[in-house]
């Protein structure tokens, strides 16, 4: 045989070959691709539902998620209906079992209270507190004012304000536990605030007898400040936050003492007097 022919023969073979090759792998992709791919159907929400809200068989709908399901996703409506909802849920969303209250609990505020948590309300006004810019979820301090017992009222001098509570998390504010149409926060006269039950008998102690105040701060900011308290004596004498080593010194009129001699000297007496330190007269 030519072994000009043989070359040729080989070399064709070699281009079939890899032709061959690239059809195959073309093939396999387009074969991969229309592999149908798993899917798992979810429980979501058809609306936004509210915090506290009680949840209804109109409020969900159902939507497919590819491969397998995330963890804690409700799969089965039945699992959701009739529990409430304690973390805002947006509409089109997953409904998650953490996100909704325990089957029985209803809804509500009472179930969103944790457990070993309390929801104690504490009254404000208009003015005190910032009320109208406290909304669920935010964090807040709360201090009190008045006068310390044993103290007597002397021109305000008795009166101190201190922080008691630090870091508190805002249940509700008023009635509606949800913020206006336009999402702004609304003029309340109750907060409840989410405490443990030692911190609700302090709460409830302090707005029996004296004026509550609460403070907002970064949802950020965890740390527990050391705040000694300030007394209305040391805003005029320039002194805003006050030493906890300090002791107030009273001024006192001391009458100083005297030892006295008398001398007899036959008609004659004669009296004479030596001052005597730390002493009384």
């Amino acid at each position: 045989m030519n072994r000009r022919l043989v070359t040729i023969l080989a070399v064709a073979c070699a281009i079939a070959g890899v032709c061959a090759l690239l059809v195959y792998h073309m093939v396999g992709v387009r074969l991969q691709a229309a592999k149908p791919v798993t899917t798992t159907k979810v429980v979501a929400a058809s609306e936004d539902l509210k915090l506290g809200s009680l949840i209804t068989a109109s409020n969900l709908t159902t939507i497919s998620l590819a491969g397998d399901p995330p963890k804690g996703a409700i799969l089965d409506p039945k699992d959701a209906i009739g529990r409430g909802v304690i973390s805002q849920i947006y509409q089109g969303e997953p409904i998650f079992d953490n996100r909704l209250a325990p089957k029985g609990s209803g809804g509500g505020l009472a179930a969103t209270i944790p457990d070993g948590m309390r929801a104690c309300a504490v009254r404000v006004d208009e003015v005190v507190g910032v009320a109208g810019f406290v909304t669920p979820g935010m964090r807040v301090d709360v201090l009190v004012s008045g006068t310390p017992p044993g103290e007597q009222q002397n021109a305000g001098a008795g009166t101190e304000t201190k922080t008691i509570l630090q870091n508190i998390q805002v249940l509700s504010a008023g009635t509606d536990i949800q913020k206006d149409a336009e999402g702004k926060p609304q003029q309340v006269q109750v907060v409840n605030l989410l405490v443990t039950p030692e911190q609700a008998e302090t709460l409830s102690l302090a707005s029996n007898q004296l004026k509550i105040q609460l403070v907002l701060r970064n949802p950020l900011d965890t740390k527990v400040a050391q705040i000694p308290g300030t007394a209305m004596g040391a805003l005029f004498s320039g002194q805003t936050t006050p030493d906890p080593h300090r002791v107030p010194v009273r001024a006192a009129h001391v009458d100083r003492a005297y030892s006295t001699i008398v001398v007899q000297n036959g008609s004659s007496t004669t009296t004479e007097k030596f001052p005597i330190s730390g002493g009384q007269q």
